[in-house]
């Protein structure tokens, strides 16, 4: 049985609030978020270890807030009522294709085509570019071919590229609908040009400074 721990803030929740959460364990960014909220957080500690938040810091709505402080752990906040919730695995969302789209494309073929967009995007940013680090990323992917949540599995060992890795597959479409036997999440593998098997940017395809 896996261990529950219920965290809780002031006795009231606040409708804004300023957030100052630096990146950590998940567990311990969500204590403080119980504390600058007053909203009680249902935490199954056995889903969040293993997690790392990479932090929130602004003013907020405490619902805003918690979606930047959950952004790239690959987990979502489930509502028991307005000042409290539990955390629960991100799932796809059911939606439409266009009228008279079909998938078309078998799981290897889409895993190049996720590749090809994902890689095209990267290569947009310097910070982001392919080539001089490693990082292991998890995307979940709409049957409209949107990519609706992400996991920073793990870190690149540095914080402002890992939020640009999140930040950049942000609804990022790939070219192509989502075959209905894709297995989800879609697991990444980013790796320095040193390994030979790393991704490659066209010479100056669309970067951009840090």
């Amino acid at each position: 049985m896996a261990l529950l721990c219920l965290l809780t803030g002031p006795t009231q929740a606040v409708d804004w609030v300023d957030l100052d959460i630096a990146p950590q364990e998940l567990t311990s960014a969500l204590e403080q978020f119980s504390r600058f909220t007053g909203m009680a957080v249902l935490v199954d500690q056995q889903l969040s270890s293993q997690r790392h938040s990479l932090g929130v810091q602004g003013r907020f709505t405490p619902s805003e807030g918690l979606r930047v402080l959950l952004s790239g752990t690959g987990l979502a906040a489930h509502y028991a009522r307005a000042d409290a919730f539990t955390l629960q695995p991100v799932r796809v969302r059911e939606v439409p294709l266009p009228a008279g789209v079909t998938p078309g494309l078998s799981d290897s073929n889409y895993a190049a085509a996720i590749q090809t967009v994902i890689q095209r995007n990267l290569c947009r940013s310097a910070l982001t570019r392919p080539g001089s680090f490693r990082a292991v990323l998890q995307v979940w992917i709409g049957r409209d071919g949107v990519v609706q949540h992400s996991r920073l599995v793990s870190s690149t060992g540095d914080l402002m590229r890992d939020k640009a890795l999140v930040n950049s597959l942000q609804n990022l479409r790939i070219d192509r609908p989502a075959p209905s036997s894709l297995r989800q999440p879609v697991t990444l593998l980013l790796l320095p040009d040193s390994s030979g098997k790393s991704m490659e940017c066209t010479t100056g395809e669309g970067v951009s400074g840090r």
